[in-house]
């Protein structure tokens, strides 16, 4: 039904989504949710599924889409509901990224009202770890789509590049003995230390436009009791790249002595296609654009600020939800016409 109408409140839509628990790995019931309606309101949804009984949302309103707006429904934990006040919206995936979906479906049904249906939409799962949603969407992309506007909060930026992540796993190695004859043992915690201090030193790529590389320990275990010479110890290193992650992989060989790299994510940074007439940036995080190769030139645009997304009070301004639909629909319009 190209000339469908009903009345959309995008934030309405977006704090009931809100409220369905939907962190990842627990996305199955919003999932459910979103397909049910966008299936009343006249679209053909295809559910796209995956591990756990979660899938990925695919709607459209033409055999030949040409422009796909898309986004992910899953959110870090924890989970908290929704809640208005003094013009903002909190709540979980208020700005990562279930205000932004909302945005999107309310600029696709401008669109529809005015008869245009070469637009889809597809909602992902498992954004927020390991992209799982994305690398299964890849393989199943309609033929013929010419662009992809992937919603993230940019401020209603166009993201001009957004940097990649190498992701590692350190395992130091050791044999325990008791502390007081430290000699009869081999501390793996001292030679993941070692390996950290080595890291800390280590020149990495930089980039006119993004800058320079650099990283997180993130997580740090080992040991066994404070008495004992640990026998094995870990950590978790998470880069934020610059480009390609052949460079870093390449200098992180020189700590292979000491402990063993597990590479456990790569997605490298990416340039992103712009458009005269709107603002654009540059945003030091990774989005699941890499991943969807397969669905046209990537575009980035959403509203919210990246800076309160995954904390406890996330939140998105209303009138920037607002102002997120205006910006999709002239996006989608002048990239159909080119």
């Amino acid at each position: 039904m190209p000339g469908f109408s009903r009345a959309f409140d995008p934030v309405s839509f977006a704090r009931q989504l809100i409220d369905i628990d939907s962190t990842t790995g627990r996305e199955g019931e919003a999932g459910r949710w979103l397909a049910s309606l966008l299936r009343d309101r006249g679209y053909t949804v295809v559910e796209q599924p995956l591990a756990g009984g979660r899938f990925n949302v695919l709607a459209r309103l033409a055999e030949a889409p040409r422009v796909v707006l898309s986004t992910h429904f899953d959110c870090v934990p924890p989970h908290f509901p929704s809640r208005e006040e003094r013009g903002l919206l909190f709540g979980r995936g208020a700005c990562d990224a279930k205000g932004i979906l909302a945005a999107q479906l309310a600029a696709a049904e401008r669109l529809r009202a005015r008869g245009e249906t070469r637009i889809a939409l597809l909602f992902v799962a498992g954004e927020e770890r390991g992209s799982d949603g994305a690398r299964a969407a890849n393989e199943t992309a309609p033929a013929g789509i010419r662009y992809l506007i992937n919603g993230e909060p940019t401020d209603n930026r166009l993201g001009a590049a957004t940097r990649g992540v190498l992701r590692v796993r350190l395992h130091a190695e050791g044999r325990a003995a008791h502390s007081a004859f430290p000699e009869l043992g081999e501390s793996a915690i001292d030679k993941l230390l070692d390996a950290l201090m080595v890291i800390r030193g280590l020149p990495l790529p930089e980039d006119p436009l993004l800058g320079r590389t650099h990283y997180t320990v993130g997580l740090i275990e080992g040991g066994v009791a404070p008495n004992v010479v640990s026998p094995r110890a870990s950590a978790e290193v998470m880069f934020r790249l610059v480009g390609d992650a052949a460079p870093v992989r390449a200098a992180l060989g020189v700590i292979e002595s000491l402990v063993t790299v597990e590479h456990v994510l790569d997605i490298p940074a990416i340039r992103l296609h712009t458009v005269d007439g709107f603002e654009t940036a540059v945003f030091p995080y990774t989005t699941d654009v890499p991943l969807l190769s397969r669905w046209g030139t990537p575009l980035l645009l959403g509203p919210g600020s990246i800076h309160v997304a995954h904390t406890d009070e996330e939140h998105l301004a209303i009138d920037e939800l607002h102002a997120a639909v205006g910006l999709y629909e002239q996006l989608a319009t002048r990239l159909l016409s080119t």
